[in-house]
């Protein structure tokens, strides 16, 4: 039987192990957890790893360009993308009342998206690399004076109680993740959108403008526009563009076509649909 290996971004108990176990729930697999975004990349890259799952854009926080910058280095195709809401939790060990908790503990953005519960709370916070690190660090501890933020997820994994559940400002927020393998796998005729990321070959007066008006003027609507540093003069653009048609039609092709004959160089990083978790 085929097993498929899947690379994550860890520690154990975050919400890309979450996205991952929803993701490839119907398959037989072996996730594999990695430190880093990068190191994610790099395993499907290299064939360590059959499929990689990485963050690219959270509601709140805005694009992880740590993925984007990952895209531009490795050699990957994307073949899917999953949204996965974000519902935070305040994490307590076994025993602790919910008002004797005077310190919470989890990453800058996850405090940030839960500022009114904690400025209720009266409570002081205390930042960790990652929301599952804040979880087994209170689990280790045992103090029932102290809560974590995290996922239910991470409740279950390092043995903690849920003592308030979603403490989050926003009802809204998820978290967009890419699904990555080495090549093309699938029909991609039934695919609904691509990334491009081009780079163009000089800089001029409403260089962005014309790019934009190449899609315009063939009716493609864009769901998702960002700009990072060509890193090789300050001022210089790449642009990473998603497009709301699959690779295979024809408009889309015209439009790499015409990008390319104003010199632009365009690479297609993948073609897929969205799946809701």
């Amino acid at each position: 039987m085929f097993i498929l290996k899947v690379g994550y971004l860890g520690p154990k108990g975050t919400f890309s192990e979450e996205a991952a176990l929803r993701y490839f729930s119907n398959s037989e697999n072996e996730t594999i957890m990695y430190s880093t975004i990068f190191d994610v990349l790099e395993a499907v890259d290299e064939g360590e790893v059959d499929r990689g799952i990485v963050p690219i854009e959270n509601a709140i926080e805005g694009t992880i360009t740590m993925t984007t910058d990952g895209l531009i280095n490795h050699d990957v195709w994307i073949e899917g993308e999953a949204v996965l809401p974000v519902r935070l939790h305040l994490l307590a060990v076994e025993g602790a009342n919910l008002e004797d908790i005077k310190e919470i503990w989890s990453i800058p953005p996850a405090l940030a998206q839960c500022r009114i519960f904690t400025k209720k709370m009266k409570a002081a916070t205390k930042h960790f690399s990652s929301t599952s690190g804040a979880a087994e660090a209170l689990s280790t501890s045992g103090r029932l004076d102290a809560g974590a933020v995290a996922s239910e997820l991470a409740a279950e994994i390092f043995g903690l109680e849920i003592a308030k559940r979603d403490i989050h400002d926003n009802n809204c927020n998820s978290t967009r993740f890419l699904i990555l393998s080495k090549a093309p796998n699938g029909n991609i005729h039934e695919t609904d959108k691509s990334m491009l990321l081009i780079t163009p070959t000089e800089d001029r007066p409403g260089l962005l403008a014309i790019i934009l008006n190449v899609f315009s003027s063939l009716d493609i609507n864009l769901s998702w526009i960002e700009s990072r540093p060509t890193k090789k003069k300050l001022g210089t653009y790449r642009f990473f563009i998603e497009a709301a048609l699959g690779v295979h039609d024809s408009n889309l092709k015209k439009a790499v076509t015409i990008l390319e004959a104003y010199g632009h160089e365009v690479r297609v990083l993948g073609s897929y649909k969205t799946r809701k978790l």
